[in-house]
């Protein structure tokens, strides 16, 4: 099934290089179906990259999506032009009002900050609270999984020595857990982030489910026990070259980095990079949509109400 976007999205012609039906606004509106609704608060500068990352795996499914793009209000991209943002995104303050069946938060530059040094914390707490009464499930990334952690559960971020850079092994912990229905025993996912949450610290939660850890790269992925929050350390819609890119970005800044790991074959950077993480990454957003969203929202997507005693 298509994935509804704005139309005129740069992301929906690199989409359809690709193969993934997606459907212009105007198309859509001629079908008599409710599709998911599904937001994204994109923090990420890169935003035309990220969005087309996510949409390629919400594509993925047997489901019709609407996706809503969000940016802050609170704090001007640098990096993306006003009229870009004017075309195709949607602030916060202008759903509020709006019920959606799905919500994506991204990761951020930010993780070297307190959270509360972020300059655009409060909106994103206000965000993170309508959430629970206006969303039925939401799918936190990266610096948005550890600012999700911290603001509903207290669970601090801690610094690394290192960059954790690469693609690293994970384990699934619990094997009956709809989230990780189909997961192979062990499988590969992306890792950029300079912080990280102790597994010790999410596992003190009584609302929280520890789904996947890696030995190296820690806690991965976690949910609240009703599905209506869900936590990924990393970064599963990664494309093939992000990494290269980032790492290509600080070698030329002179920023200590290290080759990602698991990445290049032999570690030998003038080779092409191994792709391994690319299922899980299709799988994982697929049984989001699917177990967690489509399963169980309300037909009447207004009647969604609080969770968590919210």
């Amino acid at each position: 099934m298509p994935i509804k976007i704005p139309d005129g999205l740069p992301a929906g012609e690199l989409l359809a290089q690709e193969n993934i039906f997606v459907m212009p606004q105007h198309r859509a509106a001629t079908q008599d179906i409710r599709p998911l609704r599904i937001a994204i608060m994109n923090l990420m500068p890169t935003k035309q990259a990220t969005e087309t990352q996510l949409l390629r795996l919400l594509a993925n499914t047997p489901l019709q999506v609407e996706v809503t793009l969000l940016h802050t209000d609170t704090y001007q991209s640098q990096n993306t032009s006003q009229d870009y943002l004017d075309s195709f995104y949607r602030t916060f303050d202008e759903v509020k009002h709006e019920h959606f069946d799905g919500l994506v938060i991204t990761g951020a530059p930010v993780e070297n900050l307190d959270f509360t040094d972020v300059h655009y914390w409060d909106e994103l707490v206000r965000l993170m609270d309508w959430a629970d009464s206006n969303v039925f499930s939401t799918l936190y990334i990266c610096w948005a999984a550890q600012a999700g952690l911290y603001h509903f559960y207290g669970v601090e971020k801690h610094p690394l020595g290192r960059k954790m850079f690469g693609i690293f092994p994970h384990v699934v912990l619990d094997r009956s857990h709809k989230l990780v229905r189909g997961f192979d025993e062990q499988f590969m996912a992306p890792h950029s982030r300079h912080t990280t949450i102790y597994v010790s610290d999410a596992a003190k939660i009584r609302d929280l489910d520890i789904l996947a850890t890696s030995q190296e790269a820690g806690l991965y992925l976690a949910a609240s026990h009703d599905g209506r929050r869900v936590f990924v350390t990393g970064h599963s819609e990664y494309d093939a070259k992000t990494l290269e890119l980032e790492y290509r970005r600080d070698l030329a800044a002179g920023k200590p980095i290290q080759i990602p790991k698991n990445y290049y074959p032999n570690d030998d950077d003038t080779l092409q990079p191994v792709i391994t993480w690319r299922a899980h990454g299709a799988l994982l957003f697929a049984n989001w949509l699917n177990y967690f969203v489509y399963q169980e929202t309300p037909y009447d997507i207004n009647s969604i109400t609080g969770q968590h005693g919210v």
